[in-house]
């Protein structure tokens, strides 16, 4: 199937960037946003030279400098392919479409973490920010954090959901366009840490979590409840429960509990090293959720046929 606009009608005036020319750009965009936010945080002590965050405060700085790459995204929606942000996905019921989704994000992150610990798979290592002897001040990193991955979540989603995905099912079909921008989602991740097992798993998860998430944003016809699904999930998972994200490790006592991996089960159960991503936890938990949208879900009818545009641009 072709020609398949996922948020919004294109317009006689609208470009398209070539497929190719999208996928470099994506890594592009990223590359620039990293360098635009790595020389403020340098300046500021939040950054070091090596780019290793300094403190919960740099991580803090690291996930909001996460705006430059979607401003970069942005203007070249807006300037290049002279387009708005209703066709990468910003259109009606934004508030709503997104407190859904961060709900249904944090469901999904509580039962992967559920199941793990019915396997045996954690230990409690220290209660969380409310056993604290200052709760006040435990609790001002994890709300920060929390807009932070508000921000680094739907950056991300503007990146590789509103564009990409979007760009390239106008001309190839959803098929391509969710996978295509999955597995370019996936080999994001891919240096997160050291070759292991749990990092092949993990950037596979990565990659179905790529899948289910564009479906998702696919069948509502918008990208606000994937941001909040992502911001959310992030977030419990870091803040929630002191697990890693992707491999990396917040330094910061967690909102609920601070949970260590048993490392006498196997990795594939908890993930190891890359945490809970890792695990085939996960990849059940994804695989059961991308079955109900496609049950439920008629992703085709969020779709429309596009207009022939006279303007075929390349990045």
């Amino acid at each position: 199937m072709t020609g398949i606009e996922l948020y919004a009608p294109r317009r006689p005036r609208h470009r398209r960037t070539w497929t190719i020319a999208a996928l470099v750009l994506a890594v592009v965009f990223i590359v620039l946003g990293q360098l635009a936010g790595a020389v403020p945080g340098i300046l500021l002590g939040l950054l070091t030279p090596e780019g290793e965050t300094v403190g919960w405060q740099g991580t803090a700085y690291t996930l909001a400098s996460f705006a430059f790459t979607a401003g970069i995204v942005v203007l070249w929606v807006a300037l290049f392919e002279r387009r708005g942000l209703a066709t990468i996905g910003f259109n009606g019921s934004g508030l709503k479409r997104f407190l859904r989704g961060y709900v249904i994000g944090l469901a999904f992150l509580a039962a992967v973490v559920g199941i793990i610990w019915a396997l045996g798979g954690y230990r409690v290592e220290a209660g969380g920010a409310f056993a604290a002897a200052n709760v006040g001040a435990a609790l001002v990193p994890i709300a920060v954090l929390l807009l932070g991955f508000v921000i680094q979540g739907s950056t991300e989603e503007i990146l590789t959901r509103g564009w990409l995905m979007q760009v390239i099912a106008s001309r190839h079909g959803l098929a391509w366009g969710v996978g295509l921008s999955s597995a370019l989602f996936g080999l994001l991740h891919a240096a997160n840490i050291d070759p292991s097992p749990e990092l092949l798993t993990g950037v596979l998860n990565v990659v179905l979590f790529g899948v289910f998430i564009g479906l998702y944003a696919a069948r509502e016809g918008s990208l606000w409840g994937v941001c909040g699904w992502h911001a959310a999930w992030n977030w419990l998972l870091g803040l929630g429960f002191g697990l890693e994200v992707s491999g990396q490790v917040i330094e910061t006592a967690p909102l609920l509990v601070d949970l260590g991996t048993q490392t006498a089960l196997p990795w594939w159960v908890t993930g190891a090293a890359f945490g809970p991503e890792g695990s085939v936890v996960t990849t059940a938990v994804l695989l059961i959720g991308m079955a109900v949208l496609i049950v439920k879900g008629r992703t085709r009818d969020h779709g429309v046929v596009a207009e022939p545009a006279p303007a075929e641009a390349a990045g």
